[in-house]
């Protein structure tokens, strides 16, 4: 039966059958066939897999992007960055990765943030002489810190899945996404100095404190996010209230660029992505439901039992196993298929939940900018038209440094789990 159901899906996949569709479809099919349980428990298991009180912070963290994304923060951020690093060599290139640092911050989304910074740094970027597919390989990879620096919607559906505190992978993000942040500003400058790519002119302190205060408003709420969670004022659930709330009163009041017509737009595109979010999490919740009562995840951690497999050549397995993973499917997705498989295995070989919830993260957001899926590859190929193609031999060397990145994090699981031990 479980030929047939992991068949099913790739067949389903190679169709070009939306992946909740796909997931639906092969588990519905397996479930009749294989006489698991009857049709009646299909609708009963997806609705009990997004009946969950830690995913409504989903919606609301979306939304709370979306107002972040239409009320002009991103122009502050990149005035902000600017003023930090744009008269290094590679300036420019420095400034949308620091940029795309704070706006993940922000927006918890890949494609959120190579849309909003993208759109004004592509541009700009080619403007000073940059080639078009190092600016947006540059932006494509940088926008991937979307889903590793929290809040991170991967990061929430990981805790839940994993059954561990969203609080803890969220602080778990933080040292990742600043070490990811560091090699891909040490990318740039590389580039960028054998490229004779020069720097913008340098900003005096005055510039400087400027720029600090017209971005503060924006940098302050994920502070006001993590410190609430782990402080213990709200959850993460209220905490995604209070980002929405946040950013409406600054995207309304004092950027004034969000205007009350605006709203119902910004909200219908809100409700659209969380419901493409919350169809893929029902249907993986009944994959995964079918995949437990098969008995699948034992079978698995016999087999690695059996190969006297340790935790090095585990890791190792793993790594590929989601980089592969990440490249046909679709983050959410891919943790919610693969964490009831793969973490009994990891944690039966000592391996934090935590780390191991890191090391999927980073993995899936190799998958951001990696064909055929990488949705940052489109949406930075749409704003600087260049061909998929062209784009995705550009992105070859980011992919390489994210994957010593992620080899790097996965054996010294110091930097995953250091800051949620020490806030204990």
């Amino acid at each position: 039966m479980g030929g047939l159901l992991f068949g099913a899906v790739v067949v389903c996949f190679a169709l070009g059958v939306p992946i909740a569709v796909a997931l639906g479809l092969a588990t519905a099919l397996t479930a009749v066939v294989g006489d698991t349980f009857g049709l009646e428990v299909v609708p009963q298991q997806i609705f009990n897999s997004m009946n969950s009180f830690p995913l409504m912070a989903i919606p609301f963290f979306i939304l709370a992007g979306y107002l972040m994304q239409s009320g002009g923060i991103s122009e502050k951020l990149i005035q902000f960055a600017s003023a930090i690093v744009g008269h290094i060599t590679g300036g420019l290139a420095m400034v949308v990765v620091v940029t795309s640092m704070f706006f993940a911050a922000i927006s918890g989304s890949g494609a959120a943030t190579t849309a909003a910074i993208g759109s004004i740094m592509i541009p700009a970027m080619v403007a000073r002489g940059y080639s078009d597919r190092f600016a947006s390989a540059n932006q494509a990879v940088s926008g991937a810190l979307g889903i590793i620096i929290p809040p991170s919607i991967p990061l929430i559906l990981y805790a839940i899945a994993a059954k561990v505190s969203v609080g803890d992978m969220f602080i778990a993000g933080i040292l990742p996404g600043l070490f990811v942040t560091a090699s891909l500003l040490i990318a740039a400058y590389v580039v960028s100095k054998k490229r004779g790519y020069k720097g913008v002119e340098r900003t005096d302190f005055k510039g400087l404190l400027r720029s600090f205060r017209g971005a503060l408003l924006a940098l302050l709420m994920p502070v006001i996010v993590l410190g609430g969670i782990y402080g213990g004022v709200f959850t993460p659930t209220e905490a995604a209230v209070v980002a929405v709330a946040y950013s409406l009163v600054v995207g309304m009041l004092v950027y004034r660029k969000i205007k009350l017509c605006e709203l119902l737009g910004i909200f219908s595109k809100s409700a659209v992505t969380t419901a493409i979010v919350m169809i893929v999490i029902g249907t993986a919740g009944l994959f995964g439901f079918l995949i437990n009562r098969l008995g699948i995840p034992t079978q698995i951690s016999n087999m690695f039992a059996e190969a006297n497999m340790n935790v090095a050549v585990f890791i190792i397995v793993v790594n590929v196993v989601l980089l592969l993973t990440g490249m046909f499917i679709e983050a959410a997705a891919a943790i919610l298929i693969l964490v009831p498989i793969l973490l009994p295995v990891a944690t039966g070989l000592g391996i934090d939940p935590v780390h191991f919830g890191i090391i999927m993260v980073v993995n899936l957001a190799i998958g951001l900018i990696t064909p055929p899926v990488g949705i940052n590859l489109f949406v930075a190929s749409q704003i600087s038209n260049l061909k998929i193609a062209v784009l995705s031999r550009a992105i070859i060397p980011f992919v390489a440094i994210l994957f010593v990145d992620v080899l790097i994090l996965s054996f010294i699981p110091a930097i995953s789990t250091w800051l949620p031990q020490v806030l204990k």
